[in-house]
């Protein structure tokens, strides 16, 4: 499948592209949004930072008209050694494109689909140690209960987590579509919206890679990157990652912690506005033509 980059046009608005400015393309992928990005640009540069390798090839062939960019395998939380090694300090935008790509998902050996089969992976580094793979066959109950409901927020967490346990005795869980075939037997029919193994899915891909806690960190540094006027753009696709940068992006507005009645005593000082009150989604035109896009959220926020 054809890698459609998610709400093209209005990261691109939202980034106030200078001509001759630096951006931060977080989550290369296949350089769609990039490549967006470089077309506006005349004596500014483009960084692009993918930790995952089969990225970094489709993003050099799809960028590779280019000469204005760095190229640059890492995970995303590494932004304060990526730019001190290149003698940068600020710069003029930094924007995320989170969850998995399409060729990611359509890339059985990866482990990420529950429809295709594939040994258990979900490692976006493929040099990370942990995989699905050692969770879901070494991990207790208790540990693997409470990741499928707090990274999937899984109603039926406690019954999938019991059948995985229970399966895993008799042979090794090795393979996605095992997974799949256990949680669907875990839920209820009565409850199986869309696919079963959705959720659970999530939460172990989201666990194995700590999605949640790097991109918190790295929007704490992202900020402290942005000259004034600059801003971060976050397009997410579940409800978990919208909350952090939801959150962190009202932080980062008002940091004053004092009691509303009070004078404040904290001397927080606010590093900028969030752009967009109301959340940003894709139009009916692209939610018709790009499968992907349906729960993407876009949030803005400038520097001051």
């Amino acid at each position: 499948m054809e890698h459609i980059s998610v709400l093209l046009n209005e990261l691109i608005d939202s980034l106030n592209i200078k001509k001759d400015g630096t951006y931060i393309d977080m989550t290369l992928c296949g350089g769609g949004h990039a490549k967006e990005v470089l077309k506006r640009l005349e004596g500014g540069l483009l960084i692009g930072i993918d930790q995952d390798d089969y990225a970094i090839e489709r993003a050099e062939e799809n960028l590779k008209d280019f000469t204005n960019k760095k190229i640059i395998k890492s995970n995303f939380e590494n932004i304060n050694e990526i730019l001190a090694n290149l003698n940068i300090d600020l710069v003029d935008g930094i924007y995320f494109d989170l969850g998995v790509s399409s060729f990611q998902f359509d890339d059985k050996e990866r482990g990420f689909s529950y429809n295709k089969e594939a040994v258990l992976d979900m490692r976006m580094d493929r040099e990370r140690e942990l995989s699905a793979l050692k969770v879901v066959n070494e991990f207790s109950y208790e540990d693997i209960e409470e990741i499928i409901y707090k990274y999937g927020e899984e109603r039926f967490a406690k019954s999938i987590a019991r059948r995985i346990v229970e399966e895993r005795e008799k042979n090794k869980i090795t393979k996605t579509t095992q997974l799949s075939e256990i949680i669907k037997f875990a839920i209820p029919r009565k409850f199986q919206d869309k696919h079963p193994a959705k959720r659970t899915f999530q939460a172990l891909r989201i666990y194995v890679n700590d999605e949640l806690n790097v991109l918190e960190k790295s929007l704490d540094k992202s900020v402290e990157h942005l000259k004034k006027g600059g801003r971060i753009s976050v397009i997410s696709f579940h409800s978990l990652e919208d909350r952090i940068v939801k959150n962190k992006f009202k932080e980062y507005e008002n940091p004053c912690t004092c009691p509303k009645n009070m004078p404040c005593v904290c001397h927080k000082v606010s590093k900028g506005k969030i752009i967009n009150k109301k959340v940003i989604i894709p139009s009916e035109e692209e939610l018709l033509n790009n499968n992907r896009a349906h729960s993407a959220k876009l949030r803005i926020f400038e520097r001051i």
